[in-house]
């Protein structure tokens, strides 16, 4: 009998991506199982802009979690480096699954970004008061935030904002609302006049068409 702890693993080869070092490196996914995976990265193919492929390496073995998205799987989200080394020019990577989504082709789609899941504090100035909110997901084109009280707001308005775990301040458009049941607000925010390239330690990963 199996060890209960021991996950099935799948032999399969899919391409996907691993975001670090404010990257995203192409990777090619050995096997699978509910728990993690087994992935390499060819330092041979890929594009290694401010990194060489030991800072590379050094980078990865120096992380906790990465963020990583898989097309063919319709999985993305975060995972914990829990095995790294080098083979050649190839860099093999231990992933134990935390925060997945295996819907990940359809959120990409509709939401045209990878969003990040992340709680922490920020401030957001909303007709001339000034409220504090949790961010519960961040991505490349907004947050989403709750206000832990009942704020009157209409789609479409403008508010500004301050989001220092980021280094995040400017203006945002609310794309949407609801009032939860603790007489919280929650509202999805779009970046105003704001450069992709500006918001660092968030992946892209947009929907890639085939």
């Amino acid at each position: 009998m199996t060890n209960a702890r021991q996950n099935y693993r799948e032999n399969l080869t899919h391409t996907g991506f691993i975001f670090i070092g404010g990257e995203e490196h192409e990777m090619q996914v050995k096997n699978l199982s509910i728990s993690g995976m087994l992935a390499v990265i060819d330092t041979s193919h890929s594009m290694l802009v401010t990194h060489n492929e030991r800072d590379l390496f050094l980078l990865i073995k120096q992380s906790s979690l990465v963020d990583i998205y898989i097309e063919k799987l319709n999985l993305a989200g975060e995972a914990e480096v829990v095995r790294i080394e080098m083979d050649g020019q190839h860099i093999v990577i231990g992933l134990e699954f935390k925060q997945i989504s295996y819907d990940a082709d359809n959120l990409l789609y509709k939401r045209k970004a990878y969003r990040k899941s992340m709680a922490a504090p920020g401030q957001v100035l909303i007709t001339k008061h000034v409220y504090e909110f949790m961010t519960r997901n961040v991505s490349v084109d907004g947050l989403m935030i709750c206000i832990s009280e009942h704020i009157a707001v209409q789609k479409g308005m403008l508010i500004e904002f301050k989001f220092d775990k980021l280094h995040l301040h400017g203006e945002a458009k609310i794309a949407w609302f609801e009032y939860n049941d603790n007489e919280g607000t929650l509202l999805g925010l779009e970046y105003q006049l704001m450069e992709k390239a500006d918001i660092k330690g968030i992946p892209q990963f947009y929907h890639r068409e085939v």
